[in-house]
């Protein structure tokens, strides 16, 4: 067609001076695939309107311009880090726990180079990566035997698979949970081979109840820590004790799911239980994250008995379902910092749940000095909760300040949208139509760079225009 005309071959546009700068900086390929691509997308656009360039020169220019908005596209990583304004501190959507300053830098430290991830340095033969951690983990929980896979759902996968493949496992109908993304209990159990016993009710399931469910089809009791909900009123879950005396009587283990897998009591989350707890309750494995109230990164680590451990690791789907270097990394330094005594300071989410307002109220008021000298933008402290997340003590939540922020003729809907364009993203909150910044939830170190995102948008005077 006529109209197409206009448009340059690609040889002809990597002749241009800018085409060349592109080549230089993200490679051949990419770039002409960009440039097919665009040209492309001028091609629909003539054939819809004609006159939408006039030669090859505006062509050129149209052509130019949007390849390298392409490029940088495509060559942006669309992982990111954010700042959590949320409030909410182990948050699923926006990675769950940060690691600690040493856990980031031993996955530097490893990631580097080699390591001796199944490698005998003693001995100068093949090793096991299944040992790593475990010693850390035995020592922190008082279990027999440790291992770890990539999440908490794989541990308890991997768990039932070994432990029930064709056989019963009892558990409450209370804790028939659902976790993250919709994933729920009852199809890890089906996908692991293992039939499903329900006892007990929605809110009540007693001692009894699991005792008469035992017979020779029972390969275990499954016992579940509730994740994000709660049920009160007339309600009764036996304590693990109890439970655990009574399946030792019909020679039954009991297994547990624990979830967020706290290592230690925390204060601020009084009556959440402790994997120690557990393994003292004499339960023969369980299961908890890495990357939620133990504050390392994503994996699901299961401790216990060592012969139940064995038959995880011989198992086929260990392979499928383990952990790669950085993962070890990062944990045997998070689990070196709780061993260490020093988690409460050196790791965020620790750190997060022992925070005061009074701490909080500093770091608020260094903020608002800085953005004091900008009319059009007002920021307040105001009282907020936050809440510990990721399924931990549904209901709990923690006192916390938020910086309120308004800016003349933005709504704080728009506002909140913008400040999520930012570099970094700012995610907040809209309570009460206000937009909320919560303070515990945003790590110190990120405080300039939050200062830096409020300055720039109350420096933009295209904002109000863009935004309303």
């Amino acid at each position: 067609m006529n109209e197409f005309r206009a448009i340059p071959s690609i040889e002809q546009l990597r002749q241009t001076d800018l085409v060349r700068r592109l080549e230089e900086k993200y490679g051949h390929t990419i770039t002409v695939i960009g440039l097919r691509e665009e040209t492309k997308l001028l091609r629909d656009s003539l054939r819809k309107n004609p006159d939408f360039v006039k030669d090859s020169n505006a062509a050129t220019q149209h052509i130019e311009k949007n390849v390298e908005k392409h490029l940088l596209r495509l060559a942006t990583p669309s992982l990111q880090s954010v700042i959590n304004a949320t409030g909410i501190i182990v948050h699923t959507n926006l990675g769950r726990a940060p690691l600690a300053t040493t856990a980031c830098n031993r996955v530097r430290e490893i990631a580097a180079g080699y390591s001796n991830l199944e490698y005998d340095i003693t001995h100068g033969t093949r090793g096991s990566r299944t040992l790593h951690a475990a010693d850390l983990l035995q020592t922190l929980t008082g279990a027999e035997a440790a291992v770890v896979v990539n999440n908490n759902a794989a541990a308890v996968l991997l768990l039932l698979a070994a432990l029930a493949p064709g056989r019963e496992v009892i558990i409450s109908r209370g804790e028939l949970v659902e976790i993250g993304g919709g994933f729920r209990i009852p199809d890890v159990l089906r996908q692991s081979g293992a039939n499903l016993r329900e006892v007990g009710t929605t809110n009540r399931t007693n001692v009894n109840d699991y005792a008469a469910a035992i017979s020779e089809k029972t390969a275990l009791i499954l016992r579940v820590h509730p994740s994000n909900f709660q049920i009160t009123g007339f309600s009764e879950r036996p304590s693990l004790i109890p439970l655990v005396e009574a399946a030792n009587r019909f020679g039954i283990p009991v297994v547990e799911d624990l979830g967020s897998g706290s290592l230690k009591t925390i204060p601020a989350l009084e009556g959440e239980p402790t994997v120690r707890d557990s393994i003292e309750a004499g339960v023969t494995a369980c299961t908890f994250s890495g990357d939620k109230l133990l504050g390392g990164p994503q994996a699901g680590i299961i401790v216990g008995q060592r012969s139940a451990i064995d038959l995880l690791t011989a198992h086929p789907l260990m392979r499928a379902l383990r952990v790669d270097k950085l993962t070890y990394a990062a944990l045997e330094a998070t689990l070196i910092e709780h061993i260490a005594d020093r988690s409460a300071e050196t790791i965020p989410v620790h750190r997060m749940l022992g925070t005061t307002n009074a701490l909080l109220t500093r770091r608020a008021n260094q903020i608002i000095s800085q953005l004091a000298r900008f009319e059009a933008l007002n920021v307040e402290i105001v009282s907020s909760r936050a809440a510990v997340g990721g399924g931990s003590t549904p209901g709990l939540s923690l006192p916390s300040l938020a910086l309120s922020i308004k800016m003349t003729a933005v709504s704080s809907s728009n506002l909140f949208d913008y400040l999520r364009s930012e570099k970094p993203p700012v995610v907040g909150r809209i309570e009460d139509n206000r937009l909320l910044l919560d303070l515990t939830t945003i790590l110190p170190e990120q405080d300039p760079a939050l200062v830096k995102v409020l300055c720039e948008i109350a420096n933009n005077e295209e904002i109000p225009h863009h935004a309303l």
